[in-house]
């Protein structure tokens, strides 16, 4: 089968678009028949060998998978060989067949297009475990995304507001915020233009915002994190700014805040049934029109390097769907 293979980490000019062996799955495992794959920020760390795991190389990236299932495991009871379907794997996803854990794979609804589906699983799952379980965001309270344009952000935006938050999204262009603004937001800041710390607090009069979402880092978190407000909650997603900011706990302890990490990857494989809930609850609204993915671009599998590319360089709004086959 045909794959993007990673042979030595560095940019994604680095990749590979050749013939590999075709995976076999394992007895709890499905062997999809790749149709899409989502684009995630993580991806394009993964590549470089900056990501918190590093896979050996040579090794195939890409996680956000829909398809149809070609193989099904001996001990996989709820799939069958033809069954539409999204998953979640670590690596393996930009191929035209992957196989996947059965227990983070899950029935595509009819009426889901493979392209909404691969844009789906990390970007919502990420969010709504991170609002739901570690923030557990209340009703009434204000909720700040930052990077909030971009696929995880824009996810954060609608489920805050169906959680029945006050939004605040924060983004870099004014192309990006009115995008932010479809998506449900109630203000927004443009963190090149305005003071982060003293919007956020001019736009809660003076309180902060309860829980913050950040999967930027770099220069931002600090000043966010100055704009959280008392037993507020900052939620740590990522690092898109391509560092790790060191942030004065003093902080935490003026602001009796909590400093919260949110890794929803692992969380998926070591809480399956809680994931499970999630994701049932997620297709339900997705089925009701509750939530969209916005996509942004749709790339042919050989042209992958350039959607990551295009991903570092934070031109995407959205999401970005490399089609497989």
């Amino acid at each position: 089968m045909k794959a993007i293979v990673c042979k030595q980490y560095g940019p994604p000019s680095n990749l590979v678009y050749e013939d590999v062996v075709s995976p076999k799955p394992k007895e709890n495992e499905v062997l999809i028949q790749v149709k899409t794959c989502g684009v995630n920020f993580p991806d394009t760390l993964i590549i470089k060998g900056l990501y918190q795991f590093k896979p050996d190389v040579p090794f195939i990236p890409g996680s956000d998978v829909a398809g149809v299932i070609k193989e099904v495991g001996i001990n996989v009871k709820h799939l069958n060989i033809g069954d539409e379907v999204f998953g979640f794997v670590m690596q393996g996803g930009y191929a035209k067949e992957v196989a996947v854990p059965a227990n983070v794979c899950f029935k595509k609804p009819p009426k889901m297009d493979f392209s909404v589906a691969a844009s789906f699983m990390i970007a919502y799952g990420t969010s709504y475990h991170a609002l739901k379980d570690r923030a557990q965001l209340k009703q009434g309270e204000t909720l700040l995304v930052l990077g909030a344009s971009g696929g995880v952000g824009l996810a954060a935006i609608e489920l805050g507001k169906l959680l029945g938050a006050k939004v605040i999204a924060a983004a870099s262009s004014k192309e990006k915020l009115e995008l932010c603004k479809q998506y449900g937001a109630d203000e927004v800041i443009n963190y090149t233009e305005e003071d982060l710390k003293s919007k956020i607090k001019e736009l809660t009069n003076g309180k902060g915002a309860d829980v913050v979402y950040d999967p930027v880092g770099g220069d931002f978190s600090e000043p966010a994190l100055r704009g959280t407000a008392w037993e507020g909650r900052y939620l740590v997603i990522g690092f898109a700014a391509g560092h790790i900011p060191k942030v004065p706990l003093n902080l935490a302890l003026l602001k009796g805040c909590s400093i919260v990490g949110v890794f929803w990857g692992n969380f998926a494989m070591k809480n399956p049934k809680e994931n499970m809930d999630n994701t049932l609850q997620l297709m339900k609204w997705m089925e009701e029109g509750r939530v969209q993915p916005h996509i942004h671009k749709i790339y042919p599998l050989e042209e992958t390097p350039n959607a990551l590319e295009e991903m570092m360089n934070r031109k995407v709004r959205g999401k970005v769907v490399i089609q497989c086959s």
